[in-house]
C-alpha cells in the first residue's frame, strides 16, 4: 500500500484553465492571496490536461469550479491521486456578450458552461474556455462570443451586453504525494480530507451560474 500526504497547507502551485483572462485564473490567484502563499499559477488548455502535467509531490493542485463540465469525472476518476482539499466563493469577472462590432452576431463562441447566455438566434461554436472564445472572436472565426470582461477588453472587443459578476464556488484539488507504506496504514489525514470534501460539496450546493 501507499501512504497519502495531503492538505492545503502544502500547496504552492496552482494549475488551471487558460488562456489568460479566465475566471479560474483569477480564482487561483485569489486563493493564494487569501492563504498568504507566494505561489505560482500555470494555465493549461484544460484542467484534465493540467492533471497530466503536474508532479505528484503534494505542492501542486488544480483549481476548478462548481460548473466545470465533467467535474464529477475528474474527481471520481482520479480518487487514487487527487483530493478536493478546499473550496471558496468568489464572484467571477463580469460575464459579457461581445463582438468585433456587430450588434447581432450570427455565430458565437462559448464555453459549454455559459452557453445559456448565447441568444437563441445565434449558432454556437463551443470552445475550451471563456478566454479562448474572446480570441476566436478577435481573430474573426466567429462574429461574437460569451466571455469575461477582462478577456473582451484584452482583445479589443465591443461589449453588447454585460451580465455582471456571478457568485461562484471554486474548488482546489491537490495532486497527492505518495510513498511506500509497508504497514498498510490508512492515511493519517483522512479525517481532514473528508472534512474538506464535505465543505466543498456544501459550498457547491449554494451556487449556480457560469464561470471558467
Amino acid at each position: 500500500m501507499r501512504h497519502v500526504h495531503a492538505g492545503p497547507d502544502r500547496v504552492r502551485h496552482l494549475h488551471t484553465l487558460g488562456p489568460q483572462g479566465t475566471n479560474l485564473e483569477a480564482a487561483s490567484h485569489e486563493w493564494l492571496r487569501r492563504r498568504g502563499v507566494e505561489g505560482t499559477v500555470r494555465l493549461h488548455s484544460s484542467i484534465e490536461s493540467a492533471l497530466e502535467a503536474v508532479p505528484a509531490d503534494g505542492e501542486h493542485a488544480l483549481t476548478a469550479c462548481a460548473v466545470y463540465p465533467a467535474l464529477h469525472t475528474l474527481v471520481f476518476g482520479n480518487l487514487h491521486r487527487l483530493r478536493m482539499v478546499d473550496s471558496f466563493v468568489m464572484p467571477t469577472h463580469n460575464m459579457v456578450f461581445a463582438s468585433l462590432g456587430t450588434a447581432t452576431p450570427a455565430t458565437v463562441a462559448s464555453h459549454p458552461a455559459p452557453r445559456g447566455l448565447v441568444p437563441a438566434s445565434a449558432e454556437i461554436h463551443e470552445v475550451l474556455s471563456n478566454s479562448q472564445a474572446a480570441i476566436d472572436c478577435a481573430e474573426g472565426r466567429v462574429e461574437g462570443c460569451i466571455t469575461t470582461v477582462a478577456a473582451a477588453e484584452r482583445h479589443g472587443l465591443r461589449i453588447i451586453r454585460d451580465f455582471g459578476p456571478v457568485p461562484m464556488v471554486f474548488t482546489v484539488h491537490q495532486v497527492l504525494a505518495m510513498d511506500p507504506d509497508p504497514a498498510g496504514t490508512a492515511p493519517a489525514d483522512a479525517e481532514a480530507l473528508d472534512a474538506g470534501l464535505a465543505h466543498a460539496e456544501a459550498g457547491a450546493a449554494l451556487t449556480a451560474g457560469v464561470a471558467l
